[in-house]
């Protein structure tokens, strides 16, 4: 069984920083890509940053140049360094992993709230 388990959300003001975790047990499966993305009531989950195994990244573009996705490949954790945070960024964060030979997997989601 694959399971993902997320922290690291909260409530933080605007201009803050979070960083979010997510580690995977996937095994015998082999993970490849890693990522988070975002959702909001009424709105279409949203990537908001990608890693491959080799350490290829993709970011959303209204976070890029505030967030960074790095990963530790023996954990097979993924984390997401969010700084400079905005009140538009307010949405449950959720981690997804792409395993290898099988499909990809979501975490049950983290709150971020930015807000004074």
């Amino acid at each position: 069984q694959v399971q993902l388990v997320e922290s690291g959300g909260g409530l933080v003001q605007p201009g803050g920083s979070l960083r979010l975790s997510c580690a995977a047990s996937a095994g015998i499966y082999l993970i490849n890509a890693m990522g988070w993305y975002r959702q909001v009531p009424g709105k279409e989950r949203e990537l908001v940053a990608g890693i491959t195994s080799v350490g290829s990244t993709n970011y959303g573009d209204s976070v890029k140049g505030r967030f960074t996705i790095s990963r530790e490949n023996a954990k097979n954790t993924v984390y997401l360094q969010m700084d400079s945070l905005k009140p538009e960024d307010t949405a449950v964060y959720y981690c997804n992993v792409e395993v290898i030979g099988l499909t990809r997997y979501w975490g049950q989601g983290t709150q971020v709230t930015v807000s004074s």
